[in-house]
Parts: structure tokens; C-alpha cells; sequence
């Protein structure tokens, strides 16, 4: 077993957070990131399994390596500005890491904010960049309300269809408040995220029957048959209509990929994935005030919390109020990992040559 496990169940082990991130830091150094570059990409993606999102989390470490050993993914470090119209902002992520490409672009728009109450900016030949409210939250951070969405390779039908159509195509939402970054809403407007489905796959586990259909359109409970069939869209026809609506304003916008001119993330690992992301950040305070705005948000957010409960129901939450819970909780105990996705992450370490800590060691 590795060092850093703190205890485990069937499937599942926690592993300390410093061991993941220093693992994950190791395997990217292995592959020429330079340690800040490197360091950036392991939190990014330790962070999405504190907050219990592991569809977005280290899991995702395999596909990233075969990618870059198949030249999929670059090693730019830099996005390239296109089009500067002040407040808007057109960028090419140059294919490199989404973990790298994404903090700039928000910190882009975060800067145009600033001055001039808003900023967007779109990035066109992008690569996956995990869990969509790490990028919403950095604007939040900084005292802005921040939105991220990005496209990717067609999942979903059309209502009725039988053809993959639309990706799933996630959306982010970060709200300061008063107490601080307090109202995150991060959602893939599929019923599930695919990493889901791939999780359960990986563990030998059915899915409901409202997470996917089978290549024919029907639904299945087989996590294997679903991987080749398609995601179903949340709330049906409002889910594939949002998801259609969030590849026009991330891929047509920017001129970068749309549809399926977005390439599979598990498949073609030397092809470029090529999707396309959307960052927004609104400043409050050149909107009315920033203290205004904080003091609102968090009435709402009360007001959310302490509204009537349904018979058994103790406690009311906002968006993003059990993902903080579970972030604080997994840095105390330990980050709860699938046994087969651990595997993986050790086996990346081994293909790349990355030293890590072993137990007895």
C-alpha cells in the first residue's frame, strides 16, 4: 500500500492531501512542467477531490499523462492574447493544460473587471480544465461574482435522438458573501458527470437508469454499456437547450471548437481536444458597491438556509456550502479516493518515472 493512506473500505482509501499533492506535483514534474507549473496543475485537481467532486480529481491523472505522451497536450505555459476590445478578451490556450490556461484567463478578466466593471474573456483551443468552480471561485476571491463554463466532445442527444450531440458542458457560478466565498454552483448539465459513469465503471458498479442510455438511446444501469452509449441531459429538453446555449457562447464565440469538432478526452490521445472555455468576471464595487453586495449575498444565503424544512430534513444548504464542508472535513481525515483510481495514479507515476513515497520507505 502507498504511504500517505490513512484507511480504507472494499473500493475505496483515504490518502493524506499533502501525499496527493506532492505525488501528483511529482508525475507533471516527470513530465517537463517546470515546479510551479506542475504544483498548479496538482491542486487544481486535489482541490476538486477535497470538495468530494472526484469526477474532476487526481482520476484524471491517466488520461492526462497518455496525452501528453501522445503530444494531445501541449506545454505552453502562456495563453496568447488575439482580440483586446478592453473589457473583452480573445485568447488561444495553444492546446496546453487547462490548469494553466484557466487561472489566466480569469485573472484577465478579474484585472478588466476592475476597470471597467466586467470582463470576459474567451478562449478558443483549449484543453479540459477540471472542475469548472475552481476558475468561478478565483474571481469570487477576489471580490467579483465569477462564471466559468466550458464545451466539450458531444455526449448527449437531442431530446428523443439517438445521437451524440451536445456535450455536457459545465457551468460555474461564485458568489462572495460577508463570510466569503460562500454560494459556488458547479454543474455539467448532464444528469451526471461522464467521470462519474467512469468511476463506476472502473469499480464494477451499475448506474441508475437516469444517468445514460446505451449506443441505441435506451437507458441502462451498465456503466460499461453507457460509456458507449450517451449522457442523458438534466431536465431533460432544459438541460440539452442550456448545454447547446453554453457551446455557442464557449466554442462559437471564440472561434475555437464546437460540437463535435471537440475531440473525446479518452480516445485519440494524440489528437488536440480542442474545446473552448468562457470566463466572466462582474466587479460589484463599480456596480453600486462591493460591502452592498456582500451584505445581500449573505441575507440570501441565510435567508436560503433557514427557510422551512420538509418532514426529516434537519438542515438547508446553499450551492456549494457541502462541497467547503467536505473540503474541511477530507483535509482532516484524509481525501477519499477510489482503490482502482489510486491504482492509477501510482501506475501514471511508475510510466513516467516519477519518484514517489512508497510505504516502509
Amino acid at each position: 500500500m502507498t504511504a500517505g493512506v490513512v484507511d480504507g473500505a472494499e473500493h475505496q482509501v483515504r490518502v493524506r492531501a499533502e501525499w496527493l499533492e506532492q505525488t501528483v506535483t511529482a508525475i507533471f514534474a516527470a513530465l517537463d512542467f517546470v515546479p510551479a507549473d506542475a504544483h498548479s496543475i496538482a491542486a487544481a485537481l486535489v482541490d476538486a477531490d477535497l470538495r468530494g467532486v472526484r469526477s474532476h480529481g487526481v482520476m484524471l491523472v491517466p488520461m492526462y499523462v497518455e496525452r501528453l505522451l501522445a503530444g494531445g497536450v501541449t506545454r505552453e505555459r502562456q495563453v496568447e492574447v488575439l482580440y483586446d476590445a478592453g473589457a473583452a478578451l480573445v485568447v488561444d490556450a495553444l492546446g496546453g493544460m487547462g490548469q494553466l490556461s484557466s487561472p489566466q484567463a480569469m485573472g484577465l478578466a478579474i484585472d478588466r473587471a476592475g476597470r471597467f466593471g466586467i470582463g470576459l474573456v474567451s478562449v478558443r483551443r483549449a484543453h479540459h480544465f477540471g472542475a469548472a468552480s475552481r476558475w468561478a471561485m478565483q474571481a469570487a476571491e477576489a471580490g467579483c461574482l465569477g462564471i466559468a463554463m466550458s464545451n466539450t466532445t458531444p455526449l448527449m442527444p437531442a431530446p428523443g435522438g439517438a445521437e451524440r450531440i451536445v456535450g455536457n458542458n459545465p457551468l460555474a457560478v461564485a458568489v462572495p458573501t460577508e463570510a466569503g466565498v460562500e454560494i459556488v454552483l458547479d454543474m455539467a448539465l448532464s444528469a451526471v458527470a461522464l467521470g462519474k459513469v467512469r468511476m463506476a465503471a472502473s469499480a464494477g458498479r451499475e448506474i441508475p437508469d437516469t444517468w445514460a442510455t446505451d449506443a441505441t438511446g435506451t437507458p441502462t444501469t451498465s456503466a460499461d454499456a453507457a460509456l458507449l452509449g450517451m449522457l442523458l441531459p438534466a431536465a431533460g429538453h432544459k438541460g440539452f437547450g442550456l448545454a447547446l446555449i453554453v457551446d455557442i457562447l464557449t466554442g462559437v464565440l471564440s472561434g475555437g471548437g464546437w460540437g463535435d469538432q471537440v475531440r473525446p478526452l479518452y480516445r485519440e490521445p494524440d489528437r488536440p481536444n480542442d474545446c473552448a472555455h468562457l470566463f466572466l468576471a462582474i466587479d460589484p464595487a463599480l456596480l453600486g458597491g462591493i460591502t452592498e453586495f456582500r451584505a445581500r449575498t449573505s441575507q440570501l444565503a441565510e435567508r436560503v438556509r433557514t427557510s422551512a424544512t420538509a418532514p426529516g430534513v434537519d438542515r438547508l444548504h446553499v450551492p456549494g456550502e457541502l462541497e467547503a464542508d467536505q473540503a474541511e472535513f477530507q483535509l482532516r481525515e484524509g481525501v477519499l479516493l477510489e482503490k482502482a483510481g489510486l491504482d492509477g495514479l501510482v501506475e501514471a507515476a511508475r510510466i513516467v518515472g516519477a519518484q514517489i513515497r512508497e510505504s516502509g520507505l
